[in-house]
């Protein structure tokens, strides 16, 4: 043991000469960060972490927010294949992480939901991909888990229920039908009366983030809803590289700002392709305008009736995201989205789209006054920590006594649960 002190004293001294400590005698010291992370490209980036086939890798995003798009690019030209890959889900079919499964580089995908990814699909039904269905929050804890160096947790969240009783498909036959890998049992307890379920941490080789802004020591700062998974992924791997919009000059981020500190990356450097909105929703004359009440109309009218004054309230894709057009009057209430906003607004108006915010169902939307934005792990902290007041939900099916069936039909659909569970 080394012990560095401004003054020793003599019983000091002693005692280290018996038990083989060394002392130190040192004055105000100083330290300053060391060199630069900066990267020309994606390309020299990915080079310098050394990717090999078989690796885990985590790719920050949701939907098409946040993702880093020029670090996949570059990850598909090197040709390693049989990686798994953890994501809340895989882009769309020709952009993000939809190009790695053309090309056939994926052998798992570790994820909460499937999206509106037909390529996704057909390969996991066809027995070519094997993935593992994961509830977006559990998924951001044990992500979190990993950087924190927790082995493992408990959770509520899915017991009773396929993630915890095991034989949930995560991969099929070659052509499809019959199962040939299941998901395994769940080691459960009961605390204070209540069940839980023992999830593991999910740490990974490389992260692949996407950023808003960086400096030459590697401190990132995250843009509103594109903060997301990027987070947590880029604490949970041993390598992590980051594409950012604008390096800055040393000195120029507040300490008090940075999202991810240098400490966690590795290599960063200044993207300039494309940021794609995968929904652009606009405001338009005509949602002012009367109209003939749609059915979906009419359930979110009557769902909203539900909210009062005050209350924080989570909606979920689909119908849940309507509920914003039909608060009603005199009643004010702030609402989540699981991607990490408090305080999501309405549609923007048409120019004013913003791709690093949307809400659950990636929508492009405006954020209220007093808005603020976090990281899924956070958002879903918010969630399970019992801090919210409502939360509505759109579903496949729900009994008469409240169980819900929302993400797999048994033989023919599985989308993946979302932050539903």
């Amino acid at each position: 043991m080394i012990i560095f002190g401004r003054s020793i004293s003599g019983g000091l001294g002693g005692l280290c000469g018996r038990h083989g400590i060394r002392l130190v005698h040192a004055c105000l010291f100083s330290s300053r960060v060391g060199g630069s992370k900066v990267c020309a490209s994606a390309a020299e980036a990915i080079a310098g972490v050394h990717f090999k086939d078989g690796m885990t890798f985590h790719a920050g995003g949701f939907g098409l927010c946040g993702i880093p798009e020029s670090l996949i690019k570059a990850l598909q030209q090197t040709g390693v294949k049989n990686l798994t890959c953890v994501s809340n889900e895989c882009g769309v079919d020709d952009f993000g992480l939809g190009i790695l499964l053309k090309s056939k580089q994926l052998k798992r995908v570790i994820c909460s939901y499937v999206g509106d990814h037909a390529e996704f699909e057909r390969e996991f039904f066809n027995g070519e991909l094997e993935v593992e269905f994961v509830p977006q929050g559990t998924l951001a804890e044990r992500i979190r888990s990993a950087g924190a160096g927790v082995p493992a947790f408990f959770t509520q969240t899915g017991y009773g229920t396929l993630i915890h009783h095991g034989g949930a498909p995560v991969k099929f036959k070659p052509g499809g039908g019959a199962v040939q890998i299941s998901s395994r049992p769940k080691e459960s307890r009961e605390i204070n009366g209540v069940g839980y379920i023992m999830e593991y941490a999910l740490p990974g080789d490389v992260a692949l983030l996407k950023g808003y802004k960086a400096d030459p020591a590697g401190n990132v700062i995250f843009k509103k809803t594109a903060q997301n998974f990027n987070t947590p992924m880029g604490k949970a791997c041993k390598k992590t590289i980051v594409e950012v919009d604008e390096i800055v000059p040393l000195g120029s981020i507040d300490p008090d700002q940075v999202h991810l500190p240098g400490v966690y990356v590795d290599k960063v450097f200044v993207c300039q392709d494309e940021k794609r909105v995968e929904k652009l929703r606009v405001h338009t004359p005509d949602m002012d305008k009367p109209h003939k009440t749609t059915v979906r109309e009419r359930i979110i009218r009557r769902a909203a009736k539900e909210f009062k004054d005050g209350m924080y309230v989570n909606l979920g894709i689909g119908i849940p995201v309507l509920a914003c057009n039909f608060v009603p009057e005199g009643v004010n209430v702030v609402l989540h989205g699981e991607n990490g906003i408090m305080g999501a607004g309405p549609y923007p108006e048409p120019g004013q789209e913003d791709p690093d915010l949307i809400n659950a169902g990636k929508e492009t939307i405006t954020a209220v006054p007093g808005a603020s934005c976090f990281a899924s792990d956070e958002s879903f902290a918010i969630i399970r920590g019992h801090h919210l007041d409502i939360t509505m939900l759109g579903a496949f099916q729900v009994s008469r006594f409240g169980d819900m069936a929302n993400w797999m039909i048994p033989g023919k659909r599985i989308k993946g649960m979302g932050g539903a569970m």
